[in-house]
């Protein structure tokens, strides 16, 4: 029994070893990292946000080149504020666009990092696809669940980047009680004891963004990766400055200019806009670490050095055997 433990549900729906997902990190993950955290078992994202569809349609095919095992694309779903009224429209044309070369390329599992992607699930469905959605709530996982998703994560407020106002260990256990999808778990999980204590809450695997940004194969700039390691538990706050939603990244120069400018904030996605890909990606892309968006989890403690992103799965897997080891017996 010990040694089939982590083969859960999640291993046999989207057909990977381990019941471990790599986030679908903005500008981060690409197909280096993607394919590199597919064969080592685990499940490897690209993100879609950052990217333009030709630059998305590349990363695929590469992560094809790679390996053969399944990988999957992070799209952020969310509608655009149309004009006078506030109304939502649909997706963007770049959303939709998105979409469209997930299909053409025959991607195997979609994501929604963000937003509700019911509208795709039918057809994704007919054509042998998995779709993956992130909520914060479980108001949220209740919607997502009615329009049809196949896996739900439950990413608390211990996150990195995009995240909501709960916690990982009350809402993982909360959304599980109240959805019949399967549930994975995500913020602030960084090693082998996070993913054995998400299974011991009912979840059926993780997902992991800032421990894979301190890997080899991450697409960002080493100074990013070495803030990661240097701070400590506290060393993150939550601001709607980057994006016009609540994102957990460490302070800087730029976070601090809008302390006591909160009223002038935008809504997402009109503050990215605002703020603009040059700075917001600075930090990420040119080692900018005063100024750009540097997502990172309440986890980024637990993390002390840049690691080879197969070496991350290996070792989580190694260390959840040991955990739950001590606690089950064969």
């Amino acid at each position: 029994m010990a040694g089939n433990i982590l083969n859960t549900e999640l291993c046999s729906m989207l057909g990977i070893e381990y019941p471990i997902m790599q986030a679908g990190m903005g500008y981060l993950a690409r197909s280096d990292l993607a394919a590199a955290v597919s064969e080592a078992g685990g499940l490897g994202v690209i993100g879609a946000a950052s990217l333009t569809p030709e630059i998305l349609r590349e990363e695929i095919g590469k992560v094809k080149e790679r390996t053969e095992n399944p990988f999957a694309v992070d799209i952020l779903f969310a509608r655009m504020p149309s004009g006078d009224d506030s109304r939502i429209n649909e997706y963007s044309d770049e959303v939709n666009d998105f979409i469209e070369i997930c299909f053409e390329e025959d991607v195997p599992v979609i994501a929604s990092g963000l937003g509700n992607p019911a509208q795709i699930v039918p057809r994704a469905h007919e054509t042998g696809k998995k779709v993956i959605a992130l909520v914060g709530n479980v108001k949220n996982a209740l919607r997502v669940e009615a329009g049809g998703v196949d896996l739900i994560v439950a990413q608390g407020h211990d996150a990195g980047g995009h995240t909501g106002r709960i916690g990982t260990m009350s809402l993982v256990p909360s959304v599980i009680d109240a959805v019949k999808v399967p549930v994975a778990a995500a913020g602030g999980i960084v090693d082998g004891r996070g993913l054995a204590a998400a299974m011991m809450l009912g979840a059926v695997g993780v997902w992991c963004g800032t421990r894979f940004v301190t890997t080899k194969q991450a697409h960002s700039h080493d100074n990013y990766k070495d803030k990661i390691c240097e701070i400590n538990e506290e060393g993150t706050i939550v601001t709607r400055a980057f994006t016009g939603k609540t994102c957990r990244v460490i302070p800087n120069e730029f976070t601090d200019s809008w302390i006591g400018r909160e009223d002038e904030i935008e809504p997402f996605p009109l503050q990215g806009i605002k703020v603009g890909q040059d700075v917001a990606l600075s930090a990420r892309r040119d080692g900018n670490t005063n100024l750009g968006s540097m997502p990172a989890s309440q986890g980024s403690s637990m993390i002390t050095s840049v690691k080879d992103a197969g070496d991350v799965v290996r070792e989580m897997v190694a260390q959840a055997h040991e955990v739950l080891a001590r606690y089950i017996r064969a």
